[in-house]
């Protein structure tokens, strides 16, 4: 049970649970569209990892001081961290939207040039996912979120 009174591990925990229930409400008042599956998806608004990571940060900072090495090692970890959620991972959700819009567009090619018997099973195929990385506002926001959670449940430990 020493797991749990670990204030760091415990404040990244709940703020990537945090981060990611939080996306169901915030896309329901931007769209009207109610998806309970967002808990457990990646992307969207806030970054469930920039969340995390400067959950880490900050408690780890408010521990054992902004001035430890120890934070300096979180620090440079969320900022790598958020970097790749922004960017590498962002530009690959990206190109699987190209790739995506490509096999459909090359499929209603072939199903224009043939009367292919088969093409139902041939539709069976999984399209890539695209939600996978965050733009530069869902990473601040997760920042942010991760931030005030540390703080919040400082006060408990």
């Amino acid at each position: 049970m020493q797991l749990f009174s670990n204030y760091p591990l415990t404040a990244a925990l709940t703020a990537i649970v945090f981060a990611q229930v939080i996306k169901i409400p915030i896309r329901f008042i931007a769209t009207r569209e109610f998806i309970p599956g967002l808990a457990f998806s990646t992307g969207g608004m806030p970054s469930s990892h920039s969340a995390a990571v400067t959950a880490l940060s900050t408690s780890v900072g408010l521990v054992e001081g902004f001035s430890s090495t120890l934070f300096a090692l979180a620090a440079v970890f969320s900022i790598i961290t958020m970097f790749d959620a922004s960017g590498v991972r962002r530009h690959a959700g990206e190109h699987a939207t190209v790739l995506n819009r490509l096999v459909k567009d090359f499929q209603i090619l072939i199903d224009g040039a043939k009367n292919w018997e088969k093409k139902g099973e041939y539709q069976k195929k999984e399209d890539l996912k695209e939600l996978l990385g965050h733009e530069p506002i869902e990473v601040f926001f997760g920042a942010i979120s991760g931030i005030v959670v540390a703080s919040f449940l400082f006060n408990f430990y």
